[in-house]
């Protein structure tokens, strides 16, 4: 069989800013809701665990950026801290705040490394947070303006652009669950806040189409949904949970409606969006970034709103995070992608696993088989993609580093470089010697 990855495949790693950079105030910087939240007790699971010092990316980026450059990265990933940018989310631009991006997107492109820009990855700025955050309709102005501020410094040098990494997280977490920031349990305020972040993406592809004259896309986290039976109601719970996770974002994105079947989720809590709204955020977009993880088989259940529920799979592995490892659920999302949005250029924007790894490497060395298992599925599962017709241009793991994995704090290590948060220490880990191998080779080591 020849190698399915075409010759311009950009391997790469992916992070996010409130997780690996530290100095979240630094220099000028304004809070964030994770800054508030990682510091509220009553709300951070992991008690004490901050973005404070994290992977001291801030203070370590050049040392960073060559550890990249000796594992062979094509492309890096990273997002940007809005109130870095701009501290209280609009108006004045701190200089010194996005001057730290700018180094850092000339030193990849002094090393090689391609920079793919992601705008938001769940850090809104606390002082938006204080005007209503994503339940203020001004979101989507704040954040094209946001975006026009760095595709008219950064554009060019950047040619990948993101406008927002995984909204279904950002809702689900942040306003209906309580778990992420900004905390809210509310099952009114969930759908509201997913109209204003779609609203703001198309607001910010809009103002790139003014200024910037390359690529921008919507990042998603999918995760196939497969029917625990052929009843009628495990059928049902399926379309349901599907329509929830999967198409909740993509519908209106790529086909400017919304799934029917959201209405049933979230009953009274729903309303339908304006003609003008779903316009807004149908905007043409260059691709399409897959985060995955993990599959799900449904049930039905009592569980509120999707009322759906997963069945655990006695004879799979599982993560540290509780997800089952199933490689072919990234082959069938990936098709499902294609099929079903018309297949647009995708990249794998996150992929990887959290396993157990001690605090400290041993001499030199981290043993992670399960890890490097894992990713010798996956990325064997993109390539059974390719082969099948999907256009996938890219794989950036998750993650580079070990990093605050947000209200889990440090307790679960997802990077293929351990980190010691005592001393700041970088080991490369034996799946990254392994992932060394595949972007060396395009793949082909994996047989």
């Amino acid at each position: 069989m020849s190698n399915p990855f075409p010759d311009d495949f950009l391997w790469g790693c992916a992070t996010a800013a409130y997780q690996i950079e530290g100095s979240p105030l630094a220099d000028g910087a304004g809070a964030s809701i994770w800054q508030r939240f990682s510091h509220d007790p009553r709300l951070m699971a992991a008690k004490g665990d901050t973005g404070d010092v994290a992977c001291d990316h801030y203070n370590r980026m050049a040392d960073d950026v060559a550890l990249m450059k000796r594992l062979g990265l094509k492309a890096y990933r990273f997002s940007v801290a809005w109130g870095r940018v701009l501290p209280d989310g609009i108006g004045q631009v701190n200089e010194a705040g996005l001057g730290f991006y700018e180094r850092l997107v000339d030193t990849l492109l002094e090393n090689g490394i391609e920079p793919l820009c992601t705008l938001y990855h769940w850090d809104l700025p606390a002082a938006l947070d204080d005007r209503g955050g994503w339940l203020n309709r001004d979101s989507a102005d704040w954040f094209a303006d946001y975006g026009r501020v760095m595709f008219e410094r950064l554009d060019g040098r950047v040619t990948k652009w993101v406008t927002l990494n995984e909204p279904w997280v950002v809702t689900d977490g942040g306003y209906l669950h309580g778990a992420l920031a900004p905390g809210h349990r509310n099952v009114f305020e969930a759908p509201i806040a997913s109209r204003n972040l779609m609203r703001a993406h198309g607001a910010a592809v809009k103002a790139y189409r003014e200024v910037g004259k390359h690529e921008i896309g919507l990042v998603v986290n999918l995760e196939p949904k497969y029917p625990a039976s052929d009843s009628p109601e495990d059928q049902a719970a399926t379309a349901r949970a599907t329509a929830y996770m999967n198409r909740q974002y993509l519908d209106p994105a790529i086909h400017g409606a919304n799934p029917a079947e959201l209405a049933d989720v979230f009953g009274e809590a729903w309303v339908d969006w304006s003609a003008e709204d779903l316009a807004l955020a149908r905007q043409p977009i260059d691709f399409v970034g897959v985060n995955y993880y993990t599959r799900n088989v449904t049930k039905t259940d009592d569980s509120f709103p999707v009322r759906a529920g997963m069945v655990v799979q006695p004879q799979a592995t599982y993560t540290t995070t509780g997800w089952e490892v199933f490689g072919q659920g990234l082959t069938d999302v990936l098709l499902w992608v294609k099929d079903n949005y018309g297949d647009p250029t995708i990249y794998i924007t996150e992929n990887g696993a959290a396993f157990y790894d001690p605090p400290t490497a041993s001499q030199g060395r981290v043993e992670d088989p399960l890890r490097a298992a894992y990713l010798r599925e996956h990325i064997t599962a993109v390539g059974n993609a390719i082969e099948q017709g999907a256009r996938i241009k890219g794989y950036m793991l998750w993650s580079l580093f070990d990093n605050l994995e947000w209200s889990l704090g440090y307790s679960k290590r997802f990077g293929i470089v351990h980190v010691n948060f005592e001393t700041q220490e970088r080991t490369f880990k034996d799946s990254a010697k392994l992932y060394s191998e595949v972007i060396a080779t395009n793949g082909a080591c994996l047989g």
